[in-house]
Parts: structure tokens; C-alpha cells; sequence
């Protein structure tokens, strides 16, 4: 018989966390989290995603032992501002057992039906920086920090119990070799003289922290035509600022400014820390946190986290100027490969500008959607 517990305490939070630990413990590919750090961002008190979203976690039990678990999220900005009457779910994973999967999911149907909810959509996180997708195809390929990985089964339990796909998302990656730098060295002297713009490097995460927060309003205009698009809040910003910044190489965060100083472009690469967690085995201390640290430093992979151009420079080539910036970065580094994350399979505009590296699609993966049956007491 299964059973499904709503989490409310801190060692049920703790044990939702590490559930993966045990479902993957002979996977060499799954990547573990920091724990504390997944138990933080599950924080009401420090994740400011909560301020417009409710969450309700899950864990599903046979006896005494946990087999599954999922998050229920509530998303109001999406809801009552976009008014997509959408229930989100993520933190999606279970067993082999399709009855545990349906157990888990019904749970979440639930609830947005208690939120007169339209439809069911996962797994996503509470935001558009957070994990995306279940995994669909590349599952002999080593994971990252900010992707989820899962099982086959996964795709198969959601198919049969009525879910179907809603979005699709590629993964690519090419080996630094690939890129020439005549592809965009003359293009970019080209558009930074005839657009007035200039490149902005940096060689410390000091100098960085003034800009970011004008980053982030470009990232919230760059992709507001996007599908589920959500804009990141203020608060929400200072929170991905605290979080992220710190760990990013300042050389790896690239901008592009016209003649007064605005940012119209920036792009953020990330050294893949993969290795390094698979080391920590999710706890920074004894010796997580220097494996982390190494891997900052020397790591020969890097994972393109996000790029994004203004509305009024879009296809006018100014991409040219931060690939420049990169290669001459890169090469000092010694890169071997660079990896980027999901990006919608429709967004042609992103597929061309990468077009030119000969990229491999190295892993998909999807969300998926099921419309939520009204309740016979639901009149409304």
C-alpha cells in the first residue's frame, strides 16, 4: 500500500532531499546537490520565489520506506497576472513503480484542483532559472549542476498514466576546437563601430555585483516572449546574486554596453562542477568545498548557464562580440569542451546563433502536461 505524507518538518524536508541518494546511488551519471544548499532554496524564509508561489512537498512511502516524492507548486504571478491556470509540479522521482507515480502526481492534480486549475505541468522549478524538464534521451551522459537527471521509466510512467508532451528542450555540446575565431573577429569590429558599442570584461567578482542587477532586467526583457516566461522579481535577484555570483568565474560573465553605458547584451558560462559534486557527495565540508573550488579554477569543460541580447539588438550580430570575448578567454583557459543548457527546441533564434560550432545534441528532455479533471463539487 502507498502512502503519501505531506512534508512539514525539518528531518522530513532533509529526508526528501537525500531520497535521490538512495534511488541513484550506482548511477554514474546522476550529479548529487549540495543538501544544505537544496534545503535552502526549499526555505520560505530565504528563497524569495516564495513571495508569489506556494509549495507543497510530497513523499510517497510503502511501509516505512520512501519511494517517491514530488513538489506542488503554486505559481501566482503565472496565475492570477498571465492567467494561465497552471499547476506546476518538480523535485519529480519514484521508483519503478507506476503506481507510486501516479500516487505521487494525483496528489498534485489535487491541489490544483482545490486552485480551480486548468492543467498540470512538470516537472519545472518555481522559477525560469530553476531545473527544467525530464530527461528523454542522453542518459549515458554525465549531469550538472543545473539540470535534474532521472531514469528512463520516468518518460514511460508519465505517458501512460495520460501525460503528453508540452515543451521540448535540447542540450548541446561541441568541443572548443570548433570554434573559429574568423567566424566573428571582423564581424565584431564591424558591429561594436556601427552599433557604438564596447565589450566589458572583468577580473573580479567585486567589480561584477554593480551591473548584475541591470543583467538580470535584460534577461527579464530579452526572453519575456518566451513560453511560461515568469519575470524575475527584485527580491529574487539579490537572492540569484548571493547565490550564483560567488561561484561564477568574474572572467566567464560577459557584457556588451552601447555609448552610454546601458548593457544590451551579456552572456554567464559556468566551469562544470559535475566532477567535483560527484566527489562532494552533496556536503561542502570536509572536503566539498575545496573539490568545488578546484574545480572553479582548473575545470576544462565549461556549461554556457545563460545568454541574452535586448529586444532592439536581436539579429544584428552582436553575439559576435561576446563569442570574441569568450575565445580569447577560453584559450588562455585551455577549454576542451562547452556544453549548454536546455533551450527550447522552437527558439530558432538561439540555434542560430551556435549554428557555426557544429554542436551535437547530446540529451533532450520535455515537460509534460495533463488537463485537470473538475471535481463533481467544483461549480465554479
Amino acid at each position: 500500500m502507498i502512502i503519501i505524507k505531506e512534508v512539514f518538518s525539518k528531518s522530513e524536508l532533509k529526508k526528501f532531499v537525500t531520497f535521490p541518494f538512495s534511488l541513484y546511488k550506482d548511477n554514474p551519471y546522476w550529479i548529487p546537490p549540495i543538501i544544505n544548499d537544496e534545503l535552502a532554496s526549499f526555505d520560505k524564509t530565504k528563497n524569495p520565489a516564495f513571495e508569489n508561489a506556494e509549495a507543497h512537498f510530497f513523499l510517497a512511502y510503502k511501509g516505512n520506506t520512501i519511494v517517491g516524492r514530488v513538489v506542488a507548486i503554486l505559481n501566482f504571478t503565472e496565475i492570477n497576472q498571465q492567467g494561465l491556470k497552471k499547476m506546476r509540479f518538480g523535485w519529480c522521482d519514484f521508483i519503478n513503480d507506476i503506481s507510486v507515480t501516479k500516487a505521487l502526481l494525483d496528489k498534485v492534480s489535487e491541489i490544483g484542483k482545490q486552485h480551480n486549475l486548468e492543467y498540470i505541468e512538470g516537472p519545472v522549478g518555481f522559477s525560469n532559472l530553476d531545473k527544467v524538464g525530464v530527461l528523454t534521451e542522453g542518459f549515458d551522459q554525465l549531469g550538472n549542476m543545473i539540470t535534474w537527471y532521472n531514469h528512463p521509466y520516468y518518460k514511460e510512467h508519465f505517458e501512460q498514466l495520460g501525460y503528453t508532451k508540452e515543451k521540448e528542450y535540447i542540450e548541446h555540446i561541441f568541443p572548443f576546437s570548433n570554434v573559429k575565431p574568423e567566424l566573428f573577429l571582423k564581424a565584431q569590429a564591424l558591429i561594436k563601430k556601427r552599433y557604438q558599442l564596447k565589450s566589458l570584461n572583468f577580473t573580479s567578482t567585486k567589480e561584477i555585483m554593480p551591473y548584475v542587477d541591470k543583467m538580470f532586467d535584460l534577461f527579464n526583457e530579452s526572453y519575456a516572449k518566451l513560453s511560461s516566461f515568469v519575470p524575475i522579481s527584485d527580491t529574487q535577484k539579490a537572492y540569484f546574486k548571493k547565490k550564483y555570483i560567488s561561484f561564477i568565474n568574474p572572467e566567464y560573465i560577459k557584457y556588451v554596453t552601447d555609448k552610454d553605458d546601458n548593457i544590451v547584451a551579456f552572456a554567464i558560462v559556468m566551469p562544470s562542477f559535475s566532477e567535483a559534486l560527484l566527489k562532494a557527495k552533496g556536503k561542502l565540508l570536509p572536503f566539498g568545498m575545496f573539490h568545488l573550488l578546484k574545480a572553479k579554477k582548473h575545470s576544462k569543460d565549461v556549461i554556457f548557464y545563460l545568454i541574452g541580447v535586448h529586444p532592439d539588438f536581436q539579429n544584428k550580430g552582436v553575439h559576435a562580440i561576446i563569442f570574441d570575448e569568450y575565445f580569447k578567454t577560453f584559450t588562455k583557459k585551455g577549454i576542451v569542451n562547452c556544453i549548454r543548457t536546455p533551450e527550447l527546441e522552437d527558439n530558432f533564434a538561439i540555434h542560430q546563433i551556435w549554428k557555426h560550432f557544429d554542436p551535437k545534441i547530446n540529451k533532450r528532455r520535455r515537460t509534460y502536461r495533463k488537463e485537470i479533471t473538475p471535481s463533481a463539487f467544483n461549480i465554479s
